[in-house]
């Protein structure tokens, strides 16, 4: 995974490619529900709004990502923006192993699967 910048960050055909071969951790998509409707990855994601974050703190936070502050966690949003904010706002927290997916859901749709819609 590469670190280009400060924010510790994985690229979506890294994320694809984990997928695909099974690998274990954790898809937090920080974006609203009605981004989710729009536009999402399927089966295997957990959702934590940003805004439910804001408003909630940790316990807006999917009960597989609390329980283990060692595990790996892939934080993605629309951009890469809020995931970013998220995925060093957990770090601060305590959680270990958090990564940005670098340019979200925008990214996966041209680099990896077309058929998911820009919004």
């Amino acid at each position: 995974m590469a670190n280009s910048t400060r924010i510790p960050s994985v690229s979506v055909k890294e994320v694809a490619r984990r997928r695909a071969a099974g690998d274990e951790f954790i898809l937090l998509d920080v974006r609203e529900p009605s981004e989710l409707e729009r536009a999402n990855l399927g089966d295997g994601v957990e959702l934590a709004p940003t805004r439910q974050l804001s408003w909630q703190g940790l316990d807006a936070l999917p009960d597989s990502v609390r329980a283990d502050k060692d595990a790996e966690i892939i934080v993605m949003c629309r951009t890469g923006g809020r995931s970013a904010q998220v995925t060093m706002w957990l770090r601060s927290q305590g959680w270990t192993n958090v990564w940005n997916m670098d340019g979200g859901i925008y990214a996966w749709s041209r680099e990896i699967d077309p058929s998911i819609p820009l919004y």
